[in-house]
């Protein structure tokens, strides 16, 4: 800002703690995100540590879905609020603030994973039975994509869905599905065609239990996982044998289930990149706070060089990650289609939330690596982030084809 001197001239000083003006954030969005921060912080952040045993509770979401916050971005004629693509990334920042990552990930399934392709692809039917409810957090989702024996390879996926008159024939197991054991519906990458990869694949959107909350025929929970991280977060393994479906829980066309599923990643990585950068803001202030508090050789460790400049780079990196998911989101939002782009955010941000997460441990020392600081489970919890969504691997490689290699 610029201040007057005794001359009369002016001189600019820099203002580090004032606000931004943001191309692609309004004063509408920086009004949700201070209403949306405030409830996570009086809300979700207080049970951050019970959730680490029990869960986070469905209560939850109901609340969220209670204040709009799991509709931002739908139309208001299914309970949405309306807003444009930048409201999902406020969102994601503003959970991370949650201190769980594993309740961020559940959250981010239902509002950014699950309700997109609906929205979509659905049919007016599946709009009513799926989307209205889940935007007010009453039905709960999951995404079936990875099997046992099939992940980033999504075209060898094996569970089928063979056609039986009027209905699907559903057979097969899913793994790594957040929210499965206690989701009420699910959106399912099947094989109708068992001959075909890429040809085969198609999405349905069908009930994982009864109106009396019972288990439908044919499906179980074969197992609840145990995890590293995102303990919060209720992981499963799912069986399907025998489950019979009406023809229309299709989800938009039948054998073009890889091509829809590809666009909804596209999303997904996107609103994981922006979680990643908000995550490594939380981590930088926590070890911020730490090294103004604590002393060594009679000062604080903040003032030691090589402190002060480990949490520059901290800094640096996350502010750079940010800002290439800023200026990408501003492309898809603005009808591109940016594959390459939103690949290198995704990459690029989870691997520098992973690092600011070892960075910041560094800086705490031992207390780093006890439970009572919480950057252990930071941790612990970002390190799905560069697995979930597209390994780093298949980053690298769906970055390096773009380029005709």
């Amino acid at each position: 800002m610029a201040t007057a001197t005794s001359d009369g001239s002016s001189v600019i000083k820099p203002d580090h703690a004032a606000g931004r003006k943001h191309f692609i954030f309004s004063q509408e969005h920086e009004d949700l995100r201070e209403s949306m921060q405030a409830w996570v912080k009086n809300e979700l952040y207080p049970h951050r540590n019970e959730w680490e045993d029990t869960y986070w509770p469905t209560s939850a979401m109901e609340r969220a879905g209670e204040l709009g916050y799991l509709g931002l971005c739908f139309p208001e004629e299914y309970g949405g609020q309306g807003g444009d693509y930048y409201y999902s990334l406020v969102r994601a920042e503003c959970m991370s603030y949650s201190g769980s990552g594993g309740t961020n990930m559940a959250f981010a399934v239902q509002s950014d994973m699950v309700l997109p392709p609906i929205h979509l692809l659905g049919t007016e039917a599946q709009k009513k039975r799926y989307l209205e409810p889940g935007l007010k957090g009453e039905k709960v989702g999951a995404l079936g994509i990875t099997e046992p024996g099939a992940g980033s390879d999504v075209a060898g996926i094996r569970t089928t869905a063979i056609r039986d008159g009027d209905e699907f024939v559903i057979n097969g197991s899913k793994t790594f599905i957040t929210n499965g054991p206690r989701a009420d519906f699910i959106v399912l990458v099947c094989k109708t065609n068992p001959e075909e990869r890429h040809a085969g694949i198609t999405l349905f959107v069908i009930d994982l239990k009864d109106e009396d909350g019972n288990l439908v025929p044919g499906f179980s929970v074969s197992a609840e996982l145990e995890k590293m991280g995102m303990h919060a977060s209720d992981t499963g393994e799912l069986a399907f044998e025998d489950v019979r479906v009406p023809a229309d829980s299709i989800l938009g066309e039948e054998g073009k289930g890889f091509y829809h599923i590809a666009w909804e990643l596209q999303g997904e990585r996107l609103v994981a990149a922006a979680g990643c950068h908000a995550g490594a803001e939380r981590m930088i202030e926590k070890a911020i706070e730490y090294a103004n508090e604590r002393e060594a050789f009679g000062r604080p460790i903040g003032k030691f060089q090589a402190l002060r400049h480990k949490i520059a780079e901290m800094a640096t990196k996350t502010e750079a990650a940010k800002a290439m998911t800023y200026a990408t989101a501003w492309r898809f939002a603005n009808g591109e289609y940016p594959v390459r782009e939103i690949t290198m955010a995704k990459l690029n941000a989870s691997r520098v939330a992973c690092e600011v997460a070892d960075d910041a441990i560094q800086i705490l020392g031992g207390y780093g690596y006890m439970k009572e600081y919480e950057i252990e489970r930071a941790y612990r919890d970002v390190r799905l982030n560069r697995i979930g969504a597209g390994t780093d691997e298949v980053m690298l490689d769906v970055i390096g084809r773009s380029y005709g290699l």
